[in-house]
């Protein structure tokens, strides 16, 4: 294979998918149900502020309303509860994110494990883990979603080809399995203790990288003509932004690739919002799940 790999652009992908989300907010407006995001921002964290921010944003422009709710380091477990269970029972709340990570003293599983699945818009909580993986979501985890969406977008073929995911979490690994196993793709997972990595990627035709090392994945190792997704977002010493993936390396020889920055964190968050819209949707239509 010659030339350079097509660049997958997440940054116009997900303006689209915000013109549509913004279509279905509109939709729900005229049936009296304003769409209703409730953000919750413990501590200080300089990133997790950014991102609480940025999701505002784009919220604000498809007419979906936040509601921040921002607390101190200080806060307990059993506050955050409290504050939990307040959202959980109020109507008009469509949404719950609760921006991660939280601070060390709070009891991370207790509080996802407390937001109603039918506002867990995340997609982490069991529940809607379960169902994604019996090929029946609620909601789809939005990093995997939004890398499915990409992959849509590059006209990439799935059925029967073999993928490989490298890194495990609950938050992006194991649901970008499921999904590109719903795709009828072959699926391996690769992780910290994966013997020969570098002969897995080379026989892969999509990787969808998700381990949060820098440069992890080498351009060598990439057979020609595969697929990459980028997952990765690494600051590096002099202040650069970095993916999984040797991105200069594997130019030469993938077919299509997403960038860092610009690829899948930008339909991270438009998939946040298509899934609060769904919420909403749902209480216009008055169901009950």
């Amino acid at each position: 294979m010659s030339g350079q790999a097509a660049k997958i652009d997440g940054k116009a992908l997900s303006k689209e998918l915000l013109r549509e989300v913004k279509g279905r907010s509109a939709a729900c407006v005229e049936k009296g149900v304003i769409p209703c995001l409730a953000v919750v921002l413990v501590g200080e964290d300089p990133a997790s502020a950014i991102y609480v921010r940025n999701k505002g944003r784009r919220a604000a422009e498809c007419g979906i309303e936040t509601r921040d709710h921002r607390l101190p380091a200080t806060t307990t477990t059993e506050q955050l509860l409290s504050l939990l269970a307040e959202l959980n029972a109020d109507p008009t709340v469509d949404g719950i994110l609760v921006q991660l990570p939280l601070p060390e003293a709070v009891d991370s599983e207790a509080i996802l494990l407390a937001i109603d699945p039918r506002k867990d818009v995340d997609g982490f909580h069991p529940d809607n883990l379960g169902l994604l993986m019996l090929g029946k979501p609620r909601f789809v985890a939005c990093t995997p979603q939004g890398c499915m969406r990409l992959l849509e977008s590059a006209g990439v073929e799935l059925s029967g080809k073999r993928a490989l995911v490298v890194g495990r979490s609950t938050i992006v690994g194991k649901p970008m399995a499921q999904l590109l196993l719903q795709a009828n793709a072959t699926v391996t997972i690769a992780h910290s203790r994966t013997l020969d990595l570098p002969g897995l990627v080379a026989q892969s035709e999509v990787v969808v990288a998700a381990v949060g090392r820098p440069n992890f994945i080498r351009g060598e190792w990439i057979r020609p003509g595969a697929v990459i997704i980028d997952v990765g977002i690494n600051r590096l010493e002099n202040g650069k932004l970095a993916g999984d993936v040797d991105h200069a390396g594997a130019l030469s020889r993938a077919s299509a690739i997403t960038p860092v920055p610009g690829g899948v964190g930008p339909m991270t968050i438009a998939c946040l919002l298509s899934n609060c819209v769904d919420a909403a949707e749902r209480r216009a239509a008055g169901a009950a799940s």
